[in-house]
């Protein structure tokens, strides 16, 4: 594999969705999912149709992994103000920085391609993570279980 990231600042996002604790030996992503895509409509103020797959880790998370290692992860959806959260979703406030933005096509359930960003891209360029979330934007072109499906992974990045 060999994806180029794209280096991004984004701006200050507000987001609201759904959030849950998990690891990656239990998993929680089909509870997750599950409860979130059929209430995103109740979301007032959305900004575009893009859905955030984001991922908050504990600043020792990436130094110390193991597939143990709790995380929360979100489903939400971009708004631009905070006046109207629905019943039992949160708020979060995504603040701004620098990213690397991979472009993968494939299916949701491969792992390798973030086997290789953290494993092998990181490792041999002029950054490391920095201690903010990580994120997907799920767009149009997004298909879930799909081979042909496309997503932009965000991962936060700080120079060496």
């Amino acid at each position: 594999m060999n994806l180029q990231p794209i280096i991004k600042t984004t701006k200050e996002k507000k987001l609201i969705g759904i959030r849950i604790s998990m690891s990656l030996n239990k998993p929680k992503y089909i509870e997750l999912w599950s409860s979130f895509m059929p209430r995103k409509k109740e979301i007032k103020n959305q900004i575009g149709t893009n859905i955030f797959d984001l991922q908050i880790y504990n600043s020792s998370h990436f130094k110390n992994f193991k597939p143990t290692n709790i995380f929360e992860k979100w489903a939400a959806i971009e708004v631009s103000t905070f006046e109207s959260i629905p019943l039992h979703m949160k708020s979060f406030t995504l603040k701004a920085g620098n990213y690397a933005v991979f472009n993968y096509k494939g299916l949701n359930t491969d792992t390798t391609v973030f086997e290789y960003i953290y494993g092998e891209w990181i490792e041999n360029s002029e950054y490391e993570i920095d201690d903010r979330p990580h994120f997907q934007v799920l767009g149009p072109k997004y298909k879930n279980n799909n081979p042909t499906s496309e997503e932009e992974i965000w991962v936060p990045i700080k120079n060496s």
